[in-house]
């Protein structure tokens, strides 16, 4: 079942940037979506106008059969969201913070208390449930966020970035802490995320977003095993251009790029085509400095499809 369906959003902010260009796809009922891409593809554009705080220039989107536009209080009660920067008081506890939250959703008195308990368990904080927030780490705080937009029991759970500016250690955590609520609750997580492990490991499918598009979707698996076996990175000696061209006519070789001063390769068989690339590319003058084989990864995907890799995009535009 899609609980969510999008279909030709488009939305521009003034005359020259257009953030969201018809981008099209669905969610399926309990599964963890990933938008993968850097700051600026248009990711948190799109969960603005699926949380219904602004709305699209064109297109329709509905989550569990309700219009984002026509139903946006049915839609409001049915999701949650946590925005990128933290939504919690921070001079006030974390048990303050989700009584008031609970109170906001017209609980009674005794529902408040029993629903407070109960987050302040799952997201490992009742310990420092009654200190000042302001006290707590950012994994602390980025759980208690969390906990917050889980009070009214949505079956949609928005996240924007949810691990930005956690150290890796603590991002892990909180990963696991997200694979346990779906796995637990029957959530469907919608996350936007440009960090590669996020999208790989967490997410059951991506779809990858360059300037206002998706490129592609599907699941990390799928999205990797359709560039090949493995992708060969090579470094060489001299004018990378003429050894690109040198390699891109070695039979098996799929697909040959420039990434900086390396060329990166997609070959079918790396047992079978690394020893007649390498005679090619001796046999045309080419010193090779370096060789590596790998897996392909997910930032191989993203630039099979955007000519460039995630990580030079986010720090460009971030």
């Amino acid at each position: 079942m899609d609980l969510i369906i999008v279909n030709g959003l488009r939305k521009a902010y003034g005359k020259n940037r257009l953030a969201v260009d018809e981008v099209s796809f669905s969610v399926t009922a309990g599964e963890i979506f990933g938008l993968l891409g850097p700051n600026g593809a248009g990711k948190s554009t799109i969960v603005r106008i699926l949380t219904t705080l602004t709305k699209a220039d064109a297109g329709s989107a509905s989550i569990a059969g309700h219009d984002v536009v026509r139903a946006a209080r049915q839609v409001r009660r049915s999701i949650g969201y946590v925005a990128q920067n933290p939504g919690v008081d921070r001079w006030a506890t974390g048990r303050e913070n989700l009584t008031l939250q609970a109170q906001l959703q017209h609980m009674s008195a005794k529902a408040v208390r029993q629903r407070a308990e109960e987050l302040l368990g799952w997201v490992q904080l009742k310990d420092a449930a009654d200190r000042l927030v302001n006290t707590y780490s950012g994994g602390m705080k980025r759980r208690l966020d969390i906990a917050m937009g889980l009070v009214h029991q949505p079956g949609v759970l928005f996240l924007d970035e949810p691990t930005t500016g956690l150290d890796p250690e603590t991002r892990r955590t909180l990963l696991a802490d997200l694979r346990r609520l779906r796995e637990n609750r029957q959530l469907t997580v919608f996350l936007t995320t440009h960090y590669l492990e996020e999208a790989d490991q967490l997410c059951d499918r991506d779809a990858i977003m360059d300037q206002g598009r998706i490129v592609t979707i599907g699941r990390p698996t799928e999205l990797k095993r359709a560039l090949g076996a493995a992708v060969v990175e090579i470094r060489v000696a001299g004018v990378p251009e003429a050894a690109l061209a040198t390699l891109r006519s070695v039979p098996g070789v799929v697909e040959a790029n420039l990434n900086g001063s390396k060329i990166g390769a997609r070959i079918a068989d790396a047992t079978t085509i690394v020893p007649p690339l390498m005679a090619a590319l001796t046999r045309a003058g080419h010193d090779v400095l370096s060789l590596s084989v790998s897996q392909p990864t997910l930032d191989d995907v993203y630039l099979h499809h955007t000519g460039h890799r995630l990580a030079d995009e986010a720090s460009v535009r971030t």
